[in-house]
């Protein structure tokens, strides 16, 4: 279990194709000062297993369906990522509750930058539109975000230059995918009172 609250902006050291999947290296080392072989570690907000580390970096193995379904499978060495541990349970929860398992993957669609924070619009899959309210939590490539206008097919969200620095959305141009995870409890409250019955597997 991750919060969104990006702990390092890291680097694609490299990607290793190996048929259906590919290894993953990546440095970032204050995520990797703990890191043991078996560790989770959210990258652009899809939870990976490390598999070793090395000199403050990480390699993990990609499946195919993550490279499919993620924007993991456009990386290449030099792409920024955003990187984050599992929340202990002493932790404060500076985010909300993310899962680290992408349900779709948006488009940059604009920017608007502004004096002080840029308003980013996101294309949405219909799918997700149901789960995405105004003033709702959404993860972005890995970062806890509110809503500020929610639409069929798009959403917008404001980002403070903490967010701009410190994350890959400050670097991110339309026409960049990122993947999306959608408010879990949205989720469980759907499958619970039977809403969308019939829509969903």
């Amino acid at each position: 279990m991750f919060t969104g609250i990006v702990e390092e902006l890291g680097e694609v050291v490299e990607v290793e194709p190996h048929g259906d999947s590919a290894r993953l290296t990546v440095r970032g080392p204050l995520v990797t000062e703990d890191a043991v072989h078996g560790a989770s570690i959210a990258v652009n907000g899809v939870c990976l297993t490390v598999v070793e580390t090395s000199g403050g970096a990480f390699s993990a193995d990609v499946m195919k369906e993550t490279l499919e379904r993620s924007s993991l499978g456009v990386l290449a060495p030099g792409s920024r990522v955003n990187l984050e541990r599992p929340v202990r349970l002493s932790d404060r929860l500076g985010g909300h509750l993310v899962q680290g398992h992408v349900d779709g993957v948006g488009t940059i669609v604009a920017r608007e930058p502004g004096e002080r924070w840029d308003v980013v619009t996101v294309s949405l899959p219909p799918e997700l539109s149901r789960y995405v309210v105004d003033k709702g939590s959404i993860t972005v490539d890995g970062i806890s975000l509110t809503v500020v206008e929610a639409g069929a097919e798009h959403f917008t969200v404001s980002l403070i230059p903490t967010t701009l620095e410190l994350t890959t959305l400050g670097h991110k141009v339309p026409g960049d995918p990122v993947n999306l995870e959608v408010d879990v409890v949205a989720k469980y409250v759907e499958r619970l009172t039977g809403a969308g019955r019939g829509s969903v597997s």
